[in-house]
C-alpha cells in the first residue's frame, strides 16, 4: 500500500472514530454520569457470575493493561516493525510517543467529562480516577493496535493467528474491566473508539513523516543464480 493510502486511510478511520467517541461521550456527560444502554443489565450479570477462580483471571488479565507491560510490549514493536537498527530505535520511540501521548489525552478527558464509576460496593477489583473512557481499556487498546502494525508490516501476508491473538487481548482486557465491576460498558467501548481514533491519527501523519521505504513490506529474497557448470558437466566453449 502507498504511503498516501495509507495516511488517507487511517486518517478516515480516526475520524469516524472520534466521531463515535464524541456521540457517546455526550450521550453519558448529558446524562448525568448514569449507566447507558445495556450498562446496568451487564453489571448486574457480572455480579451473579463470579467464582473465585474466574475472578482471579479476570485480576490477572487486567494488570496487563497498565503499568510496564503495555510499553514494553509497544518496545516490543517498534524492534519488530524495523528492518535496521536505526529503523527498529525509531519504531519503538514513535510507538512509546504514541502511546504516552494518548495516555495523556485520555486523562485529560477523564478529568474533564468527571464520569463517575459503578457503585464501590459491586467492585471485585482495586481502582482510582473517573470512569470515562476506561484508562485500562485504552491503553490496552493502543498497544495492541501498534502491535497488529507492527506484525503487518514485518509479515504482511502471515502471522494472522498472532494478529488475531493480540487484539483478542486488547479487547479482554476492557471486558475484564466490566466484569470486575469498575466500570461501566460504555467506558469501554469509549476507551476502544478513543484509542482508534488516536491511533488513526498517529498512522495519519507519521505516514506523511516517515520515508516510503519504512511502510513498505519485506522485499521477498531472490534465489542466487546458479552456476551452470555446477552440478552437472560443464559444456566446451
Amino acid at each position: 500500500m502507498k504511503r498516501g493510502d495509507v495516511s488517507e486511510l487511517a486518517g478516515s478511520v480516526g475520524v469516524g472514530a472520534w466521531t463515535a467517541f464524541t456521540v457517546l461521550a455526550v450521550n453519558a456527560v448529558g446524562g448525568d454520569g448514569g449507566p447507558l444502554w445495556g450498562d446496568r443489565s451487564l453489571l448486574t450479570w457480572s455480579l451473579h457470575h463470579r467464582p473465585t477462580m474466574l475472578s482471579a483471571l479476570a485480576r490477572g488479565v487486567t494488570a496487563t493493561g497498565t503499568g510496564a507491560f503495555p510499553y514494553l510490549l509497544v518496545t516490543i514493536a517498534g524492534v519488530l516493525a524495523g528492518r535496521t537498527a536505526r529503523q527498529r530505535l525509531t519504531a519503538a520511540a514513535l510507538g512509546l510517543a504514541c502511546l504516552a501521548g494518548g495516555q495523556a489525552l485520555r486523562y485529560g478527558l477523564m478529568e474533564a467529562l468527571h464520569r463517575a464509576r459503578p457503585p464501590r460496593v459491586d467492585w471485585a477489583t482495586a481502582a482510582s480516577g473517573w470512569s470515562f473512557p476506561s484508562g485500562h481499556a485504552t491503553t490496552a487498546a493502543l498497544t495492541a493496535g501498534l502491535l497488529v502494525i507492527a506484525l503487518t508490516l514485518r509479515a504482511p501476508r502471515g502471522g494472522t493467528a498472532l494478529r488475531v491473538a493480540v487484539g483478542c487481548w486488547g479487547a479482554l482486557v476492557g471486558l475484564t474491566r466490566v466484569y470486575l465491576g469498575v466500570h461501566w460498558f460504555s467506558d469501554v467501548v469509549a476507551g476502544w473508539l478513543f484509542a482508534v481514533g488516536w491511533l488513526g491519527l498517529c498512522l495519519c501523519v507519521t505516514a506523511h513523516w516517515l520515508p516510503a521505504a519504512c511502510l513498505a513490506p519485506p522485499a521477498p529474497q531472490e534465489r542466487a543464480p546458479q552456476d551452470p557448470g555446477r552440478g552437472g558437466r560443464s559444456h566446451p566453449a
